[in-house]
Protein backbone atom coordinates (compact mmCIF):
# COMPACT_ATOMS: atom_id res chain seq x y z
CA UNK A 1 0.00 0.00 0.00
CA UNK A 2 1.16 3.53 -0.69
CA UNK A 3 2.24 5.85 2.10
CA UNK A 4 -0.42 8.37 1.16
CA UNK A 5 -3.01 5.80 2.22
CA UNK A 6 -1.75 6.10 5.79
CA UNK A 7 -2.59 8.76 8.36
CA UNK A 8 -0.04 9.24 11.13
CA UNK A 9 -2.15 9.48 14.27
CA UNK A 10 0.77 10.68 16.40
CA UNK A 11 1.37 13.63 14.10
CA UNK A 12 -2.34 14.48 14.05
CA UNK A 13 -2.78 14.09 17.81
CA UNK A 14 0.26 15.33 19.81
CA UNK A 15 -1.56 14.64 23.10
CA UNK A 16 -1.87 10.97 22.13
CA UNK A 17 1.86 10.84 21.48
CA UNK A 18 2.62 12.40 24.85
CA UNK A 19 0.34 9.88 26.55
CA UNK A 20 1.91 6.86 24.84
CA UNK A 21 5.43 8.10 25.59
CA UNK A 22 4.65 8.59 29.29
CA UNK A 23 6.25 5.85 31.38
CA UNK A 24 3.25 5.70 33.73
CA UNK A 25 0.63 5.12 31.03
CA UNK A 26 1.07 1.41 30.36
CA UNK A 27 1.75 0.38 33.99
CA UNK A 28 -1.37 2.26 35.12
CA UNK A 29 -3.50 0.44 32.56
CA UNK A 30 -1.92 -2.92 33.40
CA UNK A 31 -2.44 -2.37 37.13
CA UNK A 32 -6.13 -1.71 36.46
CA UNK A 33 -6.60 -4.85 34.38
CA UNK A 34 -4.51 -6.84 36.88
CA UNK A 35 -6.94 -5.91 39.66
CA UNK A 36 -9.88 -7.11 37.55
CA UNK A 37 -7.93 -10.26 36.61
CA UNK A 38 -7.16 -10.98 40.27
CA UNK A 39 -10.81 -10.52 41.22
CA UNK A 40 -11.79 -12.97 38.47
CA UNK A 41 -9.39 -15.57 39.89
CA UNK A 42 -10.56 -15.05 43.48
CA UNK A 43 -14.22 -15.22 42.43
CA UNK A 44 -13.59 -18.45 40.55
CA UNK A 45 -11.86 -20.11 43.51
CA UNK A 46 -13.84 -18.73 46.45
CA UNK A 47 -17.09 -17.54 44.88
CA UNK A 48 -20.29 -19.26 43.88
CA UNK A 49 -19.99 -22.32 41.59
CA UNK A 50 -22.90 -21.00 39.51
CA UNK A 51 -21.26 -19.67 36.36
CA UNK A 52 -23.98 -17.10 35.58
CA UNK A 53 -23.53 -15.58 39.05
CA UNK A 54 -19.72 -15.65 39.14
CA UNK A 55 -17.62 -12.60 38.22
CA UNK A 56 -14.82 -14.78 36.87
CA UNK A 57 -17.02 -16.43 34.27
CA UNK A 58 -19.18 -13.47 33.28
CA UNK A 59 -16.51 -10.77 33.05
CA UNK A 60 -13.81 -12.90 31.45
CA UNK A 61 -15.72 -15.11 29.03
CA UNK A 62 -18.60 -12.77 28.19
CA UNK A 63 -17.62 -9.12 28.78
CA UNK A 64 -13.86 -9.29 28.11
CA UNK A 65 -14.18 -11.75 25.27
CA UNK A 66 -16.81 -9.69 23.47
CA UNK A 67 -14.81 -6.49 23.96
CA UNK A 68 -11.69 -8.22 22.64
CA UNK A 69 -13.09 -9.97 19.59
CA UNK A 70 -15.79 -7.50 18.53
CA UNK A 71 -14.01 -4.20 19.19
CA UNK A 72 -10.32 -4.32 20.12
CA UNK A 73 -8.90 -6.85 17.65
CA UNK A 74 -10.74 -5.82 14.46
CA UNK A 75 -10.34 -2.07 15.02
CA UNK A 76 -7.16 -1.70 17.11
CA UNK A 77 -5.16 -4.87 16.48
CA UNK A 78 -2.92 -5.76 19.41
CA UNK A 79 -4.10 -2.94 21.66
CA UNK A 80 -5.16 -5.49 24.29
CA UNK A 81 -1.51 -6.55 24.56
CA UNK A 82 -0.72 -2.96 25.58
CA UNK A 83 -2.80 -3.33 28.74
CA UNK A 84 -2.85 -7.12 29.30
CA UNK A 85 -2.18 -7.98 32.98
CA UNK A 86 -0.69 -11.44 32.42
CA UNK A 87 2.92 -10.39 31.65
CA UNK A 88 2.89 -7.54 34.16
CA UNK A 89 4.13 -9.23 37.39
CA UNK A 90 6.90 -11.13 35.61
CA UNK A 91 7.99 -8.11 33.61
CA UNK A 92 8.03 -5.82 36.65
CA UNK A 93 10.10 -8.36 38.59
CA UNK A 94 12.45 -8.73 35.63
CA UNK A 95 12.92 -4.96 35.35
CA UNK A 96 12.85 -4.38 39.13
CA UNK A 97 10.61 -1.40 38.41
CA UNK A 98 7.01 -0.61 37.54
CA UNK A 99 6.91 2.99 36.33
CA UNK A 100 10.41 4.42 36.20
CA UNK A 101 13.03 2.67 34.13
CA UNK A 102 14.87 0.17 36.33
CA UNK A 103 18.50 -1.00 36.22
CA UNK A 104 19.98 -1.56 32.77
CA UNK A 105 20.57 -5.25 33.45
CA UNK A 106 17.36 -7.29 33.53
CA UNK A 107 16.82 -9.56 36.52
CA UNK A 108 16.56 -12.92 34.73
CA UNK A 109 18.59 -16.04 34.01
CA UNK A 110 18.84 -14.80 30.43
CA UNK A 111 18.44 -18.22 28.83
CA UNK A 112 17.98 -18.47 25.08
CA UNK A 113 14.55 -19.54 23.84
CA UNK A 114 14.87 -22.71 21.70
CA UNK A 115 15.14 -21.85 18.04
CA UNK A 116 12.67 -24.57 17.05
CA UNK A 117 10.02 -22.93 19.23
CA UNK A 118 10.37 -19.45 17.76
CA UNK A 119 7.01 -19.71 16.02
CA UNK A 120 3.28 -20.04 16.72
CA UNK A 121 3.13 -23.81 17.21
CA UNK A 122 3.07 -23.69 21.02
CA UNK A 123 0.36 -21.04 20.82
CA UNK A 124 -1.58 -23.17 18.33
CA UNK A 125 -1.52 -26.28 20.50
CA UNK A 126 -2.11 -24.22 23.64
CA UNK A 127 -5.23 -22.69 22.13
CA UNK A 128 -6.47 -26.12 21.02
CA UNK A 129 -5.83 -27.44 24.53
CA UNK A 130 -7.95 -24.68 26.02
CA UNK A 131 -10.56 -24.97 23.26
CA UNK A 132 -11.18 -28.67 23.72
CA UNK A 133 -11.98 -28.00 27.39
CA UNK A 134 -13.83 -24.76 26.64
CA UNK A 135 -17.32 -25.88 27.60
CA UNK A 136 -16.00 -27.03 30.97
CA UNK A 137 -14.05 -23.81 31.45
CA UNK A 138 -17.10 -21.70 30.58
CA UNK A 139 -19.35 -23.44 33.09
CA UNK A 140 -17.06 -24.20 36.04
CA UNK A 141 -15.67 -21.07 37.75
CA UNK A 142 -12.95 -22.94 39.64
CA UNK A 143 -11.54 -24.49 36.45
CA UNK A 144 -11.56 -21.08 34.77
CA UNK A 145 -9.78 -19.51 37.75
CA UNK A 146 -7.00 -22.09 37.87
CA UNK A 147 -6.49 -21.69 34.13
CA UNK A 148 -6.11 -17.91 34.49
CA UNK A 149 -3.76 -18.33 37.44
CA UNK A 150 -1.65 -20.78 35.43
CA UNK A 151 -1.24 -18.16 32.70
CA UNK A 152 -0.07 -15.62 35.29
CA UNK A 153 2.41 -18.03 36.88
CA UNK A 154 3.73 -19.13 33.49
CA UNK A 155 4.39 -15.49 32.64
CA UNK A 156 6.35 -14.99 35.87
CA UNK A 157 8.34 -18.20 35.46
CA UNK A 158 9.32 -17.50 31.86
CA UNK A 159 10.30 -13.92 32.76
CA UNK A 160 12.60 -15.31 35.43
CA UNK A 161 14.26 -17.66 32.94
CA UNK A 162 14.27 -15.70 29.66
CA UNK A 163 14.70 -12.10 28.59
CA UNK A 164 11.73 -10.03 27.51
CA UNK A 165 8.18 -11.28 26.87
CA UNK A 166 8.82 -14.86 25.83
CA UNK A 167 5.41 -15.91 27.18
CA UNK A 168 3.58 -13.30 25.10
CA UNK A 169 5.59 -13.87 21.93
CA UNK A 170 5.72 -17.67 21.81
CA UNK A 171 3.40 -19.22 24.41
CA UNK A 172 0.23 -17.23 25.12
CA UNK A 173 -2.75 -18.92 23.39
CA UNK A 174 -4.65 -15.64 23.23
CA UNK A 175 -1.68 -13.66 21.90
CA UNK A 176 -1.35 -16.01 18.95
CA UNK A 177 -4.75 -15.35 17.47
CA UNK A 178 -4.68 -11.65 18.37
CA UNK A 179 -1.47 -11.38 16.36
CA UNK A 180 -2.96 -13.21 13.39
CA UNK A 181 -6.21 -11.24 13.33
CA UNK A 182 -4.38 -7.95 13.85
CA UNK A 183 -3.42 -8.28 10.17
CA UNK A 184 -6.96 -7.06 9.47
CA UNK A 185 -6.77 -4.06 11.82
CA UNK A 186 -6.67 -0.49 10.44
CA UNK A 187 -3.98 0.49 12.97
CA UNK A 188 -0.27 -0.20 12.60
CA UNK A 189 2.93 0.78 14.38
CA UNK A 190 5.75 1.33 11.88
CA UNK A 191 8.74 3.55 11.17
CA UNK A 192 8.38 6.68 9.07
CA UNK A 193 11.56 6.00 7.11
CA UNK A 194 13.32 2.59 7.16
CA UNK A 195 16.52 4.23 5.88
CA UNK A 196 16.79 6.24 9.09
CA UNK A 197 16.77 2.98 11.06
CA UNK A 198 19.31 1.40 8.72
CA UNK A 199 21.72 4.31 9.19
CA UNK A 200 21.21 4.57 12.95
CA UNK A 201 24.09 2.72 14.63
CA UNK A 202 23.06 2.41 18.29
CA UNK A 203 19.61 0.88 17.63
CA UNK A 204 18.12 2.25 20.87
CA UNK A 205 14.78 0.58 20.08
CA UNK A 206 16.53 -2.78 20.55
CA UNK A 207 19.10 -2.00 23.26
CA UNK A 208 17.09 0.58 25.21
CA UNK A 209 18.26 3.86 26.72
CA UNK A 210 17.49 6.14 29.65
CA UNK A 211 13.95 6.68 28.33
CA UNK A 212 12.87 3.08 27.92
CA UNK A 213 13.68 -0.58 27.35
CA UNK A 214 14.61 -2.41 24.21
CA UNK A 215 11.60 -3.98 22.48
CA UNK A 216 10.35 -6.71 24.87
CA UNK A 217 8.69 -8.43 21.89
CA UNK A 218 12.10 -8.90 20.23
CA UNK A 219 11.06 -6.99 17.12
CA UNK A 220 13.15 -4.50 15.13
CA UNK A 221 10.74 -1.70 14.15
CA UNK A 222 12.86 -0.79 11.13
CA UNK A 223 11.99 -4.06 9.39
CA UNK A 224 8.40 -4.32 10.62
CA UNK A 225 5.97 -4.96 7.75
CA UNK A 226 3.09 -6.74 9.56
CA UNK A 227 1.23 -6.39 12.85
CA UNK A 228 1.56 -10.03 13.90
CA UNK A 229 4.42 -9.76 16.39
CA UNK A 230 4.30 -6.12 17.48
CA UNK A 231 2.74 -6.01 20.96
CA UNK A 232 2.18 -2.24 20.85
CA UNK A 233 4.05 -1.66 24.10
CA UNK A 234 5.39 1.62 22.63
CA UNK A 235 8.86 1.17 24.14
CA UNK A 236 10.29 1.96 20.70
CA UNK A 237 8.34 5.22 20.68
CA UNK A 238 9.92 6.12 24.02
CA UNK A 239 13.47 5.17 23.06
CA UNK A 240 13.74 6.29 19.42
CA UNK A 241 16.06 9.36 19.32
CA UNK A 242 15.20 9.98 15.66
CA UNK A 243 11.46 10.52 16.16
CA UNK A 244 10.96 7.86 13.49
CA UNK A 245 8.12 5.82 15.03
CA UNK A 246 4.61 6.36 13.66
CA UNK A 247 1.19 5.00 14.54
CA UNK A 248 -0.77 4.82 11.30
CA UNK A 249 -4.41 4.61 10.40
CA UNK A 250 -4.70 2.58 7.20
CA UNK A 251 -7.19 0.54 5.11
CA UNK A 252 -8.56 -2.61 6.74
CA UNK A 253 -6.70 -5.80 5.85
CA UNK A 254 -3.57 -4.10 4.54
CA UNK A 255 -1.27 -6.79 5.98
CA UNK A 256 -3.15 -9.70 4.39
CA UNK A 257 -1.43 -9.21 1.07
CA UNK A 258 2.08 -8.72 2.47
CA UNK A 259 3.85 -11.74 0.99
CA UNK A 260 6.90 -11.46 3.24
CA UNK A 261 7.18 -13.98 6.11
CA UNK A 262 4.06 -16.05 5.44
CA UNK A 263 4.45 -19.25 7.43
CA UNK A 264 2.87 -22.65 7.98
CA UNK A 265 2.35 -22.09 11.72
CA UNK A 266 0.36 -18.93 10.98
CA UNK A 267 -1.60 -20.76 8.28
CA UNK A 268 -2.57 -23.44 10.79
CA UNK A 269 -3.58 -20.76 13.27
CA UNK A 270 -6.06 -19.54 10.63
CA UNK A 271 -7.49 -23.07 10.28
CA UNK A 272 -7.66 -23.60 14.04
CA UNK A 273 -9.46 -20.32 14.68
CA UNK A 274 -11.96 -20.88 11.86
CA UNK A 275 -12.53 -24.50 12.86
CA UNK A 276 -13.02 -23.66 16.54
CA UNK A 277 -15.55 -20.94 15.67
CA UNK A 278 -17.50 -23.42 13.57
CA UNK A 279 -17.37 -26.18 16.17
CA UNK A 280 -18.25 -23.83 19.04
CA UNK A 281 -21.28 -22.68 17.07
CA UNK A 282 -22.32 -26.28 16.52
CA UNK A 283 -21.86 -27.23 20.19
CA UNK A 284 -23.36 -24.15 21.87
CA UNK A 285 -25.93 -23.02 19.30
CA UNK A 286 -26.73 -26.14 17.32
CA UNK A 287 -29.71 -28.44 17.91
CA UNK A 288 -27.55 -31.37 19.07
CA UNK A 289 -27.97 -31.52 22.83
CA UNK A 290 -25.95 -34.72 23.05
CA UNK A 291 -22.96 -32.94 21.50
CA UNK A 292 -23.07 -30.24 24.17
CA UNK A 293 -23.27 -32.94 26.86
CA UNK A 294 -20.23 -34.70 25.40
CA UNK A 295 -18.28 -31.42 25.30
CA UNK A 296 -19.29 -30.79 28.91
CA UNK A 297 -17.86 -34.20 29.91
CA UNK A 298 -21.07 -35.96 30.90
CA UNK A 299 -18.95 -39.11 30.74
CA UNK A 300 -15.22 -39.49 30.11
CA UNK A 301 -15.63 -41.75 27.04
CA UNK A 302 -18.06 -39.27 25.46
CA UNK A 303 -15.68 -36.39 26.08
CA UNK A 304 -12.77 -38.41 24.68
CA UNK A 305 -14.71 -39.00 21.46
CA UNK A 306 -15.58 -35.31 21.30
CA UNK A 307 -11.94 -34.30 21.87
CA UNK A 308 -10.68 -36.64 19.14
CA UNK A 309 -13.29 -35.32 16.71
CA UNK A 310 -12.54 -31.72 17.68
CA UNK A 311 -8.80 -32.07 17.14
CA UNK A 312 -9.20 -34.08 13.95
CA UNK A 313 -11.53 -31.48 12.45
CA UNK A 314 -9.10 -28.65 13.21
CA UNK A 315 -5.79 -30.30 12.38
CA UNK A 316 -6.70 -32.72 9.59
CA UNK A 317 -10.15 -32.32 8.07
CA UNK A 318 -10.31 -28.56 7.56
CA UNK A 319 -6.69 -28.16 6.34
CA UNK A 320 -7.11 -31.26 4.17
CA UNK A 321 -10.20 -29.94 2.40
CA UNK A 322 -8.53 -26.58 1.95
CA UNK A 323 -5.44 -28.27 0.59
CA UNK A 324 -7.63 -30.03 -1.95
CA UNK A 325 -9.07 -26.67 -3.01
CA UNK A 326 -5.55 -25.26 -3.41
CA UNK A 327 -4.48 -28.31 -5.44
CA UNK A 328 -7.44 -27.78 -7.77
CA UNK A 329 -6.60 -24.08 -8.01
CA UNK A 330 -3.04 -24.96 -8.99
CA UNK A 331 -4.19 -27.39 -11.65
CA UNK A 332 -6.78 -25.21 -13.37
CA UNK A 333 -4.76 -21.98 -13.23
CA UNK A 334 -1.43 -23.33 -14.37
CA UNK A 335 0.39 -21.90 -11.36
CA UNK A 336 3.68 -23.80 -11.05
CA UNK A 337 4.68 -22.80 -7.54
CA UNK A 338 5.19 -25.58 -4.93
CA UNK A 339 1.91 -26.76 -3.45
CA UNK A 340 3.09 -26.13 0.13
CA UNK A 341 3.86 -22.49 -0.64
CA UNK A 342 0.47 -21.98 -2.29
CA UNK A 343 -1.25 -23.73 0.62
CA UNK A 344 0.37 -21.33 3.10
CA UNK A 345 -0.25 -18.21 1.00
CA UNK A 346 -3.91 -18.93 0.30
CA UNK A 347 -4.57 -19.80 3.96
CA UNK A 348 -4.39 -16.06 4.70
CA UNK A 349 -7.65 -15.80 2.76
CA UNK A 350 -9.34 -17.38 5.78
CA UNK A 351 -8.19 -14.73 8.27
CA UNK A 352 -10.94 -12.13 7.60
CA UNK A 353 -13.53 -14.92 7.35
CA UNK A 354 -12.40 -16.44 10.64
CA UNK A 355 -12.47 -13.06 12.39
CA UNK A 356 -15.96 -12.40 11.02
CA UNK A 357 -17.09 -15.83 12.25
CA UNK A 358 -15.85 -15.10 15.76
CA UNK A 359 -17.50 -11.67 15.75
CA UNK A 360 -20.80 -13.22 14.60
CA UNK A 361 -20.62 -15.95 17.25
CA UNK A 362 -19.57 -13.57 20.05
CA UNK A 363 -22.19 -10.94 19.16
CA UNK A 364 -25.01 -13.42 19.62
CA UNK A 365 -23.45 -14.86 22.76
CA UNK A 366 -22.94 -11.50 24.50
CA UNK A 367 -26.33 -10.05 23.58
CA UNK A 368 -28.07 -13.13 24.96
CA UNK A 369 -25.98 -13.39 28.14
CA UNK A 370 -24.64 -9.86 28.67
CA UNK A 371 -27.24 -8.91 31.28
CA UNK A 372 -25.54 -11.26 33.75
CA UNK A 373 -22.80 -8.61 34.04
CA UNK A 374 -25.18 -6.24 35.85
CA UNK A 375 -25.79 -8.88 38.48
CA UNK A 376 -22.20 -9.93 39.14
CA UNK A 377 -20.78 -6.40 39.22
CA UNK A 378 -22.78 -5.87 42.41
CA UNK A 379 -22.25 -9.39 43.75
CA UNK A 380 -18.97 -10.66 42.22
CA UNK A 381 -18.55 -13.63 44.57
CA UNK A 382 -22.21 -14.64 44.63
CA UNK A 383 -22.35 -14.10 48.38
CA UNK A 384 -25.50 -11.99 48.45
CA UNK A 385 -23.86 -8.56 48.16
CA UNK A 386 -25.50 -5.65 46.37
CA UNK A 387 -22.68 -3.12 45.97
CA UNK A 388 -24.25 -1.03 43.19
CA UNK A 389 -27.90 -1.96 43.52
CA UNK A 390 -27.98 -4.23 40.45
CA UNK A 391 -27.70 -7.65 42.11
CA UNK A 392 -31.38 -8.31 41.60
CA UNK A 393 -31.28 -7.71 37.85
CA UNK A 394 -32.94 -10.56 35.99
CA UNK A 395 -31.45 -12.23 32.97
CA UNK A 396 -32.68 -10.28 29.97
CA UNK A 397 -31.57 -11.42 26.50
CA UNK A 398 -31.14 -8.49 24.14
CA UNK A 399 -31.72 -8.19 20.42
CA UNK A 400 -33.01 -11.72 19.89
CA UNK A 401 -34.85 -10.64 16.75
CA UNK A 402 -31.93 -8.76 15.20
CA UNK A 403 -29.07 -11.10 16.10
CA UNK A 404 -29.50 -13.25 12.95
CA UNK A 405 -29.41 -10.12 10.76
CA UNK A 406 -26.23 -8.93 12.48
CA UNK A 407 -24.63 -12.33 12.05
CA UNK A 408 -25.55 -12.51 8.37
CA UNK A 409 -24.15 -9.02 7.80
CA UNK A 410 -20.88 -9.78 9.60
CA UNK A 411 -20.39 -13.14 7.87
CA UNK A 412 -21.16 -11.63 4.47
CA UNK A 413 -18.59 -8.91 5.08
CA UNK A 414 -16.02 -11.52 6.11
CA UNK A 415 -16.77 -13.60 3.01
CA UNK A 416 -16.39 -10.61 0.70
CA UNK A 417 -13.05 -9.75 2.34
CA UNK A 418 -11.93 -13.36 1.96
CA UNK A 419 -12.84 -13.43 -1.75
CA UNK A 420 -11.01 -10.15 -2.33
CA UNK A 421 -7.95 -11.45 -0.49
CA UNK A 422 -8.01 -14.72 -2.44
CA UNK A 423 -7.87 -12.88 -5.75
CA UNK A 424 -5.11 -10.51 -4.59
CA UNK A 425 -2.99 -13.44 -3.41
CA UNK A 426 -3.68 -15.24 -6.69
CA UNK A 427 -2.42 -12.21 -8.59
CA UNK A 428 0.85 -12.46 -6.66
CA UNK A 429 1.34 -15.84 -8.32
CA UNK A 430 -0.21 -15.12 -11.72
CA UNK A 431 0.52 -12.14 -13.93
CA UNK A 432 -2.65 -12.69 -15.95
CA UNK A 433 -6.11 -11.83 -14.67
CA UNK A 434 -7.68 -15.02 -16.06
CA UNK A 435 -5.19 -17.33 -14.34
CA UNK A 436 -5.59 -15.48 -11.05
CA UNK A 437 -9.38 -15.62 -11.34
CA UNK A 438 -9.29 -19.38 -11.96
CA UNK A 439 -6.90 -19.91 -9.05
CA UNK A 440 -9.12 -17.93 -6.69
CA UNK A 441 -12.27 -19.88 -7.62
CA UNK A 442 -11.70 -23.11 -5.61
CA UNK A 443 -10.38 -21.17 -2.59
CA UNK A 444 -13.38 -18.85 -2.77
CA UNK A 445 -15.67 -21.85 -3.07
CA UNK A 446 -14.20 -23.28 0.13
CA UNK A 447 -14.82 -19.96 1.92
CA UNK A 448 -18.39 -19.86 0.59
CA UNK A 449 -19.17 -23.39 1.79
CA UNK A 450 -17.82 -22.61 5.27
CA UNK A 451 -19.88 -19.42 5.39
CA UNK A 452 -23.02 -21.33 4.42
CA UNK A 453 -22.27 -23.75 7.25
CA UNK A 454 -22.22 -20.89 9.73
CA UNK A 455 -25.44 -19.45 8.32
CA UNK A 456 -27.11 -22.86 8.60
CA UNK A 457 -26.24 -22.96 12.29
CA UNK A 458 -27.28 -19.38 13.01
CA UNK A 459 -30.46 -19.24 10.93
CA UNK A 460 -31.65 -22.81 11.42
Amino acid sequence: MLNEERIDLLARAPLLKRLLKARAFQPAMMLTTLLVFTLAILAGIAGTPAGSRNFGIVFVWIVWWALLIVVLVPFFGRLWCTICPIPAPGEWLQRRAIVQRGPARLWTRGLHWPRRLKNMWLQNFGFLGVAVFSTIILTRPSVSAWLLLSFLLAGVLLSALYKNRVFCRYVCPVGGFIGLYSLVSPVELRVADPNVCADHKTKDCITGNEFGYGCPWMVFPGSLTRNTYCGMCFECLKTCPKNNIVLNLRPFGSDLTVAKERRLDEAYKAFIMLGCALLYSAVLLGPWGWLKDWANMDTLPHWALYAVGFLTANLVLLPGLFGLAVWIARRISGQNQPLRGLFVDYAYTLIPLGLAAWIAFSTGFVLINGSYALTVVSDPMGWGWNLFGTAGTHWTPLGATIIPFLQVGVLTTGLMAALNTAYKIARQHSAQHRAAFLAALPVSGFALIVTLGFLRLYLG
